[in-house]
């Protein structure tokens, strides 16, 4: 036969209130975490991925027709010396 302990069950309802708590306090943790890292990131006005992406298409692209216009202009130099 088993009898219940009060004591134990007292016990084990602090327990369960303590880990509950202490899960609450993570999940705070992390969400004010978050916050302050967000705005860290926000006042630093760090480009994102995308932006820095989007400026090395544009940087590739103004390379390659400047290149094409330097090839462009050498024929056309080519040319009139050839005059």
């Amino acid at each position: 036969m088993q009898s219940r302990n009060a004591f134990m069950d007292d016990i084990s309802r602090v327990m369960q209130g303590a880990a509950g708590m202490a899960q609450a306090a993570n999940d705070e943790a992390k969400t004010l975490f978050r916050s302050v890292a967000e705005r860290i990131v926000a006042d630093a006005d760090l480009a994102k991925r995308e932006e820095v992406e989007a400026l090395k298409a544009l940087a590739r692209t103004a390379l390659e027709r400047a290149e094409a216009l330097e090839k462009r202009v050498a024929e056309l130099e080519a040319k009139l010396g050839g005059v």
